[in-house]
């Protein structure tokens, strides 16, 4: 055996654990997703084909809580994903600077990304809680009116949204990386010319930084539209479906009422959904994503 065939057999054998669990971990499942998605089945019994029953019920309205879960799912994107994307970008701008205790700062506001969701997520019941919360404590204080925050229909999706800005961390960290990326000589010629703070920010910190915000953008699309630890852990869909978010709906499709065939069907419209919204994304950038050239 030569050099080059031993060498080939060295790689492939590293390479076996992760072909091996993305075939029978990823790429299996979701072939079978694709054929239950057609059938009647319980996970019990047998699946049953029954062709385009499944999708017909979803779109056809006679399962109401598909068209719930799609309304609660696009409404929370609608609110998440600016309002992540903006906090993660102004936190990341400040840690940026130079200033005393940076790294603390920095280890401090990525710290969230790494507790239990469970863990955090009772913290923040008890924060929000209507009754002895320290967050309606602080709005009685301030004379403003309280909130039941999760447990009102009409707050329930802006405490989530909020929750959810606490644990930005990553998307933080991402930004800061572009930020650090930008040469400084930008920065400095632009002083030369007479630019001020705001002339830095749009001229150069933006365009140099599109990039990572187109990243940031596409993840955080995909990641709202897939939101469903809040749901299962806090409200239960509840109150009254204004959280019965996409995919907690579809687990409880599979699990819950033991319709995994409905539930497939859902899965494979989630995947074409953020397929298209995805290549949308990407179709637009070239729009408002630069590089050092111009415009991609």
């Amino acid at each position: 055996m030569n050099a080059k065939a031993k060498s080939n057999i060295i790689g492939w054998a590293f390479a076996l654990p992760a072909i091996l669990g993305f075939l029978f971990l990823n790429l299996v499942p979701m072939l079978l997703s694709g054929y239950y998605s057609f059938c009647d089945y319980n996970i019990i019994g047998k699946p049953i084909w029954s062709g385009l029953n499944n999708y017909i019920s979803l779109f056809n309205g006679k399962d109401a809580t598909f068209w719930l879960s799609v309304k609660a799912t696009l409404l929370y994107t609608i609110m998440a994903v600016p309002a992540n994307l903006i906090f993660a970008f102004a936190i990341a701008l400040l840690l940026n600077r130079d200033m005393v205790g940076r790294a603390f700062f920095r280890s401090l506001f990525y710290l969230p990304c790494i507790l239990p969701a469970v863990a955090s997520s009772f913290v923040w019941i008890l924060l929000m809680n209507p009754d002895f919360g320290l967050f309606n404590v602080i709005l009685h204080f301030l004379h403003l009116p309280e909130s039941k925050f999760f447990w009102d229909k009409g707050s329930v999706l802006p405490s989530i949204v909020f929750m959810g800005i606490w644990g930005t961390g990553s998307t933080q960290v991402i930004f800061l990386a572009g930020l650090q990326n930008i040469p400084r000589v930008y920065y400095e010629a632009l002083e030369i010319d007479g630019g001020n703070a705001w002339h830095k920010f749009w001229s150069v910190t933006l365009p140099m930084v599109s990039s990572t915000l187109f990243f940031n953008l596409v993840m955080g699309i995909i990641g709202a539209l897939q939101v469903f630890g809040a749901a299962y852990i806090i409200t239960e869909g509840g109150p009254n479906n204004s959280s019965l978010f996409y995919v907690f709906n579809l687990w409880r499709q599979a699990f819950k009422y033991m319709d995994m065939g409905k539930a497939s069907a859902m899965a494979w419209i989630l995947f074409v959904v953020v397929l298209l919204a995805t290549v949308f994304i990407f179709k637009t950038s070239n729009k408002w994503v630069y590089n050092e050239g111009g415009v991609e």
